[in-house]
């Protein structure tokens, strides 16, 4: 473990929170299976109910397969708006306990109670009672991970969902880590899991014998993440003042696409998202960044930062037929993703909007 002081943090994320949020406002849809999204021939799932999770309906699933799921499948289209509205009276929650809060994104944040306003010795109370709040005032649940960092937190607010929550005790960190699968590591995505398992690398006690030299050999930079993690050794801090880098919109089709014409009209529909994004953050930015994910999943990524700012559709259309036209299109299109990022607020405009060693006895 590390000799830094031993922090207690808690990691919130509310439950199925659009879909629930839709089930608060129309109480007739309390019981059914509700995806937020879109269930056209192009639409995607954005947010699915329990109810409808258990038709193996998840988010970022084509909306016609999660209607052959579930052929009574309520869809509902997203309403952002409200579901920010929720989020701040949530987060207006968390700062009753503590300043140290750093949201992920609407649904979901990292509390550091090391040191708390309710003088609360207990982090796995503090979570209780964050959680019961969240139910008594807004009606919504949410489950938690408590843990000595971010990422263990992280994990563990995943265990007892929904509507629960899991402590993680300093001395329960490292057997817990160790047994855990690779693919429950949080930040491992599907194409890191395989290598790890052609590697021989099943669970967290594989991955802690490897050496920091084989780690780093494999997985570059990564590797000594993966090293510390495992490890329990993790000294990112809760940041209140989360530091927006880029914005971005992206969409993944239900049919691949083949022509060059119908990569420019998908672009033409993933700016006017952008846009819109641009405009509700009240920022602008210098370097556009285009994304094409191929039917065989390989991904090639086009950029170039102007030395104007960037606002509008026509602006970031200018550069997106260039980064297009700079080399030939040979595989179908399976995603196409558009973004913005050398912000004008990533230096002086933090986008707020969105230490003592302690006696861990009163985790329990």
């Amino acid at each position: 473990m590390s000799d830094l002081p031993i922090k207690k943090i808690i990691h919130v994320d509310m439950d199925a929170f659009y879909a629930s949020v839709e089930q608060l406002d129309n109480p007739q849809l309390k019981g059914k299976p509700v995806a937020v999204g879109g269930g056209s021939e192009r639409g995607v799932v954005a947010a699915a109910s329990y109810e409808a999770r258990k038709y193996g309906i998840k988010s970022a699933m084509p909306g016609v397969i999660a209607k052959r799921l579930c052929p009574e499948l309520v869809f509902i289209r997203p309403r952002f708006e409200r579901y920010k509205e929720i989020s701040i009276k949530i987060r207006e929650i968390f700062f009753e306990y503590t300043d140290l809060v750093e949201p992920l994104s609407l649904d979901e944040a990292f509390l550091d109670v090391t040191e708390n306003k309710k003088n609360i010795s207990s982090a796995t109370r503090l979570a209780k009672e964050i959680r019961t709040r969240i139910f008594n005032e807004i009606g919504l649940i949410a489950s938690a991970g408590i843990s000595i960092n971010k990422f263990t937190a992280k994990i563990a607010s995943d265990i007892n969902k929904p509507n629960g929550q899991k402590t993680i005790l300093p001395e329960d960190v490292i057997p817990f880590l160790e047994n855990l699968p690779i693919q429950k590591f949080f930040g491992i995505g599907k194409v890191t899991a395989q290598k790890m398992v052609g590697l021989g690398i099943f669970n967290g006690k594989d991955l802690k014998n490897q050496s920091l030299e084989f780690l780093n050999r494999n997985f570059g930079k990564s590797g000594n993440h993966f090293y510390h993690i495992v490890r329990g050794i993790q000294d990112s801090e809760v940041k209140p003042n989360r530091i927006r880098k880029s914005i971005a919109a992206e969409h993944t089709f239900t049919n691949d696409l083949y022509s060059i014409e119908q990569i420019k009209e998908k672009l033409d529909s993933i700016s006017d998202e952008l846009e819109r994004r641009i405009k509700k953050s009240a920022t602008k930015g210098k370097t556009i960044t285009l994304k094409i994910k191929f039917n065989d999943f390989t991904i090639q990524s086009r950029s170039k930062t102007t030395n104007y700012w960037i606002t509008t559709k026509k602006e970031i259309a200018e550069v997106i037929i260039g980064l297009l036209e700079q080399k030939e299109i040979e595989k179908p299109v399976r995603l196409l993703g558009i973004s913005l990022s050398n912000l004008f607020n990533s230096e002086k405009h933090p986008d707020i909007a969105i230490q003592l060693k302690i006696d861990f006895e009163g985790y329990i």
